[in-house]
Formats: structure tokens, C-alpha cells, sequence
């Protein structure tokens, strides 16, 4: 049974984050359809955690996340970083397809684990996701991914209608490379450039503490001020090298 509310959310959630996540697909040569497991992993929500401690738009648990390359400690966490969780889950899965062959496997071994997966494989003498017995939620897995892909991909269809503006717009940002050698405070940050510590924060979310910890970074401030948080940085922070905008986009942030 859908819960019609919470379709309309995935509906509006899509417009900000498909985009960026089926560039990243594109890129990699890895089917569209894949960014649909981000929906049935955190329904797109990216601060999203389980009762198990898996967290982020792509679920990951700490050792997980850790053994593709997101950082996790008291500072920093990378899963909640749209753009890291989401390159660490298309890497993963495209490994996993390298090593069990199909993407449906590849999905089933996301969910399930690799082990257990390679485990029932060996034991059941068949390497066809749709004949193996597996847990429950594995063996449905997939296919709540089909059902979210069908009601998405024609939602009027379906009797789900937004309004041409009812989808929320990708955030708009600059990121700012930083090589740190001492902690800045956000509000710092945010006094300087002239904006809120929350929008600091929701652009954000990886750094779990009000300020920024030593070493390399990546921050992102709205739009158009890329340049003026190179200057703060390069003015108040010891750095080595200087900040450096890497990435600009100047229209302006739309947020809901």
C-alpha cells in the first residue's frame, strides 16, 4: 500500500537530487534506473538514519562507509555529503556489478551484503537473483525499487500531479577548496560573507560541529560568493596553499 503523501515527497525530493545522481550515472556509464535505490534506501531524504545506524541519501553503515572511502569520525561525516555518498555508493555498486555480474545481483548485495550474497550463491548452485532464496527483504528488494521506478516514471498515470513549479530546484552553490591548518568557526565564516550559520550548515551537513576542523576540505556557500569566502579564508586562516574556488554558480539559491 503507497502512502500517497510520502510518493508526493519523492516527487519533490527527485527535482533537487535525480539530476546531480543521474549526471554521475551518465558519466559512469551505469544505467539510469540505479538512482531509484537511493529512494528506497533513504527515500531521498539525506539526513535520513536507520535503527540499525546506517545514515545519508545511500544508507551506509560506519564500516561501510569507511571501506568506500567516506570519512566518519566525531567531526566529519561524510555520509551525509550528498555528493561523496553518492560517488562512494555508484562506485560501489559498480564493483559489486564487476563481481557478481548483474546489476540485479550487484543491487541485492548493496542491500543484503556481498558475503551473504556470494554465501547463498555457492550454496544454492545458481547465480539468478530471481530463483535465489534470500532474506525477505532482499528477495523484495529489487522489486520495491521496479514499483518506485513504474510510479515515478509516469506519476500522472498514477494520479500523482505537481504543478510545474511543485518540484524543489537543485541547490545552488560555490565550493571553496580549503587546506586548513587550525579549526574556523562556521559563524565566523557565515559573519563574514554575509549569511546565516544555517544556510552554512544545510549546504553542509557532513560537518558535525559548528566550525570547520583541520586538514582538506571542500565548502560550499550560496551562490555568488565563492570569491568572497576565498578572501576570508586567505585573510584569517593559516593556509597551505591559498583557498581556491573550484566551483561557481551564480544563480541564485532557491530553498524549500
Amino acid at each position: 500500500v503507497w502512502d500517497r503523501a510520502q510518493v508526493y515527497m519523492y516527487l519533490k525530493r527527485a527535482g533537487r537530487y535525480f539530476p546531480y545522481i543521474e549526471k554521475q550515472l551518465a558519466k559512469a556509464g551505469m544505467p539510469d534506473d540505479l538512482k531509484y535505490l537511493a529512494v528506497a534506501e533513504s527515500a531521498l531524504i539525506t539526513h535520513s538514519r536507520s535503527n540499525k545506524g546506517a545514515r545519508g541519501p545511500w544508507q551506509f553503515m560506519t564500516l561501510a562507509a569507511r571501506s568506500n572511502g567516506l570519512r566518519r569520525d566525531g567531526v566529519i561525516d561524510e555520509r551525509l555529503s550528498f555528493e561523496r555518498s553518492t560517488e562512494a555508493a555508484l562506485n560501489n555498486l559498480h564493483r559489486l556489478h564487476d563481481k557478481f555480474g548483474s546489476w540485479s545481483l550487484a543491487m541485492a548485495a548493496y542491500n543484503g551484503g556481498e558475503t551473504r550474497l556470494r554465501k547463498s550463491i555457492q550454496a544454492q548452485q545458481t547465480d539468478d537473483y530471481y530463483r535465489l532464496n534470500l532474506p525477505l527483504e532482499t528477495e523484495r528488494y529489487i522489486f520495491r525499487i521496479a514499483a518506485i521506478k513504474i510510479i515515478m516514471g509516469n506519476p500522472v498515470r498514477y494520479g500523482y500531479r505537481l504543478s510545474s513549479n511543485g518540484h524543489y530546484r537543485p541547490d545552488r552553490y560555490d565550493t571553496v577548496k580549503v587546506q586548513l591548518k587550525k579549526p574556523v568557526y562556521l559563524m565566523d565564516l557565515a559573519l563574514a560573507i554575509g549569511v546565516d550559520f544555517k544556510d552554512l550548515k544545510e549546504l553542509n551537513p557532513h560537518f558535525l560541529r559548528d566550525y570547520l576542523p583541520s586538514g582538506r576540505h571542500f565548502v560550499h556557500v550560496p551562490s555568488g560568493l565563492g570569491m568572497k569566502t576565498t578572501e576570508f579564508f586567505n585573510h584569517n586562516a593559516t593556509q597551505n596553499p591559498p583557498a581556491k574556488l573550484v566551483a561557481s554558480d551564480r544563480k541564485p539559491r532557491e530553498t524549500h
